[in-house]
């Protein structure tokens, strides 16, 4: 296996939708932070969004706008390597090699395909339930070192440690076993109209959730219509969940525990609290939207990236699927 100077980290997101306020605090301001300490792959993961209808024009859109969203949030291409999924297509193969590895039980216990087939009864695909695998390939492809997950993920990256000491169990050294980086993330965030929920950009109350790209208007009433409770105190405690939640982004973007925001606050009513949440969004947003449309308006730009994340990943990819298709005896000209 290759040997580098730092651990390698593999992370991917999916293009459809668009990135919340939620996705940006809970891990893609740490994917920029990141960058020093370990070697960064990072992925738009287009085929792991092909799990549910897509118009392709609207999917070629998004695709471009999250990886320049990507860029303008801090991703930096001479540091890490920043790709299209299906621009590798080693993801793909060595999926299909990897699902003979997959035992049927262990993807009917994941949860993610449990909800989704909830949320999406007329069209549970095949896709859909060996999602995992694909994503195990993404990871093994890359000799990765650390997966950075937030609980919701865990139960993928147990899954492709299993499924890689199975397979080296059988044929040798052949993937690098991965470990879940267990990061420190700015915030957990929640519905603002259902704090029980996670923010999600599936949620069809648009009022839930704050997009990287919402207005600074539409930033200022979403926060003004989030849920609170009947009193007027900015503290955490038994039925303040709301009002929690917005202290959580308040000391995502400002850097402050909710200790000095419960002191910043005190004796000041929810009207005076949203409002300076909204202010402190607003204020971590712009620069991030000012950057995100210069990039993307610049097309030779962007392509250019995107062209030479892909040959990069390529060549690690290759080389880590043609090792595993050898130890299984194809590949035999290669």
């Amino acid at each position: 296996m290759e040997e580098a100077s730092k651990k390698r980290v593999f992370s991917g997101i999916q293009p459809t939708g668009g990135f919340t306020l939620g996705n940006y605090l809970g891990a893609l301001k740490n994917w920029k932070n990141i960058q020093d300490e370990y070697e960064c792959v990072y992925s738009v993961v287009d085929l792991h969004a092909l799990t549910v209808r897509n118009d392709p024009a609207t999917l070629r859109r998004q695709i471009r706008e999250a990886c320049a969203m990507l860029l303008a949030l801090g991703i930096d291409p001479h540091k890490s390597i920043l790709f299209v999924q299906s621009h590798v297509s080693a993801h793909a193969e060595l999926s299909w090699l990897l699902s003979c590895y997959t035992q049927f039980g262990e993807l009917s216990r994941m949860t993610q395909f449990k909800d989704k087939s909830q949320k999406h009864p007329d069209n549970i695909n095949a896709g859909l339930f060996t999602y995992p695998v694909l994503m195990a390939a993404d990871i093994l492809l890359y000799d990765t070192d650390v997966v950075p997950v937030g609980a919701d993920q865990k139960q993928h990256v147990e899954l492709t440690r299993d499924v890689a000491i199975r397979f080296n169990g059988l044929y040798g050294d052949t993937f690098r076993v991965p470990e879940p980086l267990f990061t420190r993330v700015a915030a957990r965030v929640m519905s603002l109209q259902d704090p029980a929920a996670k923010m999600s950009k599936s949620d069809p109350n648009e009022n839930a959730r704050i997009m990287l790209s919402d207005s600074s208007e539409a930033i200022v009433r979403k926060i003004k219509r989030a849920v609170t409770d009947s009193g007027s105190e900015v503290c955490r405690g038994e039925g303040k969940q709301g009002v929690e939640n917005l202290m959580s982004i308040y000391g995502g973007v400002t850097g402050r525990s909710f200790e000095e925001i419960e002191e910043e606050f005190r004796g000041r009513g929810y009207g005076d609290f949203k409002a300076a949440v909204a202010d402190a969004v607003v204020a971590e947003l712009q620069p991030l939207q000012q950057e995100y449309q210069r990039i993307l308006s610049d097309r030779g730009y962007l392509d250019g990236v995107l062209k030479e994340g892909s040959e990069r990943a390529s060549s690690i990819a290759r080389k880590v699927l043609s090792r595993a298709q050898k130890r299984i005896g194809i590949n035999i000209f290669r």
